[in-house]
């Protein structure tokens, strides 16, 4: 439940944080937002990596987790291998 939870919450995090860094200068109800060049690019980079994040919580659970170890771990070893061959042969 805290996994959706905080999935939610950087979802919405980043949105928000896009939709100041696209619209800039509004007005939402009483409030004004003007961040100017930096606040937006600020915003953006905010938005990106919480949205990147949130996906992150999907897409990783521990059975992919292990799965990604050991892919890369044979990975690894098969380049290892192939980098002694060539080696070898020089």
């Amino acid at each position: 439940m805290t996994d959706l939870t905080s999935n939610s919450t950087f979802l919405i995090a980043g949105i928000v944080f896009i939709t100041i860094a696209v619209i800039g200068q509004s007005k939402l109800a009483f409030i004004e937002i003007n961040p100017g060049f930096f606040g937006r690019f600020l915003a953006l980079i905010i938005g990106i990596s919480s949205l990147l994040y949130a996906l992150g919580l999907l897409n990783f659970s521990a059975v992919n987790l292990d799965l990604l170890r050991t892919f890369l771990t044979e990975q690894i070893k098969q380049s290892i291998s192939s980098i002694n061959e060539l080696l070898q042969g020089l």
